[in-house]
């Protein structure tokens, strides 16, 4: 201040700053004090911290408990081995200090790579875990799974199902993880790691790469595999030539993701979803969309936060939940895969009394079908994700009684929790309970002399076939025909043109189910007849025509037992 000068406050204050200062003998204000505003951002810092550390504290409290990673990385019974288990990991850059700090230890499974196209999206989205990862105080260690690519696998991606949950039992086993994040997406890699999650117990999610964006031929949608049957039929037909085919199945294709239908891939990852293994919504998030990289981010925040509250598979994966799972596959349309992969996982897990497929038919047959997505409705998975997805779904079956709200899941909530905020059904892409595409929706658990077990899938029964089949006034819902047998598909294609087959033909490939070899193939190894197709585009006994109506055929495996087989 000049010596005899008033003092002039800064900004308005009544408090007069020592920064003011008078020129030619008048007061002005410093409102660029650098020092003042440095000390108040510093301060301001402090404050937010503190708060965000409050908040990290009470959703991640610290861990009392030694950490698995401790048996390599912190041996104080063996410090000479704790050292050459960290000496190599320095190589990447990393420090001896975060190796020994006690920070969780997060294996990031990677199952995306150039030959597995549908999970492909994940070499970008694991970028967003590992800052999810790291934001909240943990180690991320990223390794590849064995690729199971369901389109390009021969002679069947089923043959890789297991060999990926064993690589994958003995990775996490082997190597010094705290939790793991399962990338998942195409068919049979979210089967393969949740038997693993269960198998190993410790901290595990799921986070699915998405369905691929809405395919269009024009203004008409296109979903990725069902598309397939069409084009085949006009090709075998002569309607279409080669390149037309090809260009007609990849329009149902246009991005990056697993099938945009409500096939295998969507199903499992619903599934893992529904069990309670990855986040609310996770699961139907188109792979190009923001919220998937976001989603991302969050599932490597949470898989912290599951390692310091040591929140296992086995806490999750409870009958409860796999009662839930049941119910979410009715009432989306889920594949009938479904019952196979999540036998295994339950039998994995230890579920008593053991999963079969008569729970299916008990648990889930009286379910409505509420989405209204291809194959068994209109939609594709764009739509499902912005009208509300799982959540929506799970919502209303919740709200029914048909599921248990109190089953707890991957953030250490319980479903009603998660659900508190879900969309209301549109009413088109989703319904509601009280007005479904079809009131009891849920698979047959069929029983006969040629087979132990046969999934019908009843949604995709429609009023057409059922007239057609199913309504003989003297055994209604009987079907009779006659049947042909396939020693594999290899005497499928040889023989195929020279058999006795009609509509009511039944089609059983022996040998290919989940005990034979190959394993169980997946419905593209059943090949059009073409000396049927000249006669008719829309061949009737065919098991991949459009007419939805004759899915349900093809969607049931009949398979004879291997020790009757002759």
């Amino acid at each position: 201040m000049v010596a005899n000068q008033p003092a002039v406050s800064c900004n308005g204050c009544d408090t007069p700053h020592d920064a003011c200062i008078a020129q030619d003998g008048v007061g002005v204000r410093d409102i660029e004090d650098m020092e003042l505003e440095l000390s108040n951002l510093q301060n301001r810092m402090k404050d937010l911290s503190a708060q965000i550390s409050a908040r990290r504290d009470d959703k991640i409290p610290s861990t009392s408990r030694k950490l698995r990673s401790r048996h390599w990385f912190g041996r104080e019974d063996d410090p000479p081995m704790s050292a050459l288990y960290i000496e190599r990991y320095l190589n990447y850059g990393l420090t001896r200090s975060e190796l020994q700090s006690g920070k969780p230890i997060i294996g990031i499974a990677q199952s995306g790579s150039d030959i597995a196209p549908c999970n492909r999206h994940h070499m970008e989205l694991s970028k967003r875990v590992r800052e999810g990862i790291r934001t909240a105080g943990g180690i991320a260690f990223e390794f590849n799974t064995v690729q199971i690519q369901e389109t390009s696998r021969r002679p069947t991606a089923t043959l890789d199902r297991n060999l990926s949950y064993l690589t994958l039992v003995e990775t996490l086993h082997a190597y010094p993880f705290d939790g793991v994040v399962l990338l998942t997406g195409c068919d049979k890699t979210t089967p393969a790691a949740l038997m693993a999650a269960a198998t190993l117990d410790i901290p595990a999610i799921c986070l699915n790469v998405g369905p691929m964006l809405n395919g269009y031929q024009g203004k008409k949608l296109i979903g990725s595999g069902t598309i397939v049957w069409e084009a085949r039929e006009l090709h075998g037909a002569g309607k279409i030539d080669q390149v037309e085919l090809v260009d007609m199945v990849s329009s149902g294709t246009p991005s990056a993701g697993h099938c945009n239908t409500m096939g295998t891939a969507s199903t499992m990852n619903a599934l893992a979803e529904a069990l309670g293994m990855s986040l609310p919504g996770n699961a139907a998030i188109p792979a190009p969309y923001r919220e998937r990289a976001q989603c991302a981010y969050e599932t490597g925040l949470e898989i912290v936060s599951m390692v310091h509250s040591d929140r296992k598979p086995s806490d999750i994966m409870t009958r409860k939940a796999f009662e839930n799972a049941i119910a979410a596959n009715t009432a989306i349309g889920g594949s009938t895969n479904a019952p196979i992969h999540l036998n295994a996982i339950a039998k994995h897990v230890g579920i008593e009394p053991e999963l079969t497929n008569d729970d299916w038919e008990a648990v889930g047959y009286d379910v409505p079908l509420l989405v209204n997505m291809q194959p068994a409705g209109q939609f594709l998975g764009e739509d499902y994700h912005r009208a509300g997805g799982l959540p929506t779904v799970m919502a209303e079956l919740h709200a029914q009684g048909k599921i248990h709200g109190d089953a707890l899941t991957a953030n250490g909530k319980t479903w009603a929790e998660n659900i508190e905020r879900a969309k209301k059904p549109d009413n088109e892409v989703i319904l509601s309970f009280k007005k479904p595409m079809k009131a009891e929706a849920g698979f047959l658990n069929l029983k006969g002399n040629i087979f132990d077990s046969a999934i019908m899938k009843t949604s995709v029964i429609n009023e057409a076939f059922r007239e057609a089949f199913l309504r003989n006034p003297k055994d209604m819902n009987a079907f009779e025909g006659k049947i042909a047998v396939f020693d594999g598909p290899e005497d499928y294609h040889k023989t195929i043109d020279k058999r006795d087959i009609d509509e009511r033909t039944i089609l059983i490939m022996r040998g290919t189910g989940p005990l034979g070899y190959p394993g169980k193939l997946s419905l593209v190894h059943f090949a059009f007849r073409r000396n049927s197709v000249n006669q008719q585009a829309h061949s009737p006994w065919h098991p991949y025509t459009t007419n939805i109506s004759k899915r349900p055929l093809t969607n049931t495996t009949l398979v004879q037992p291997q020790a009757q087989q002759k």
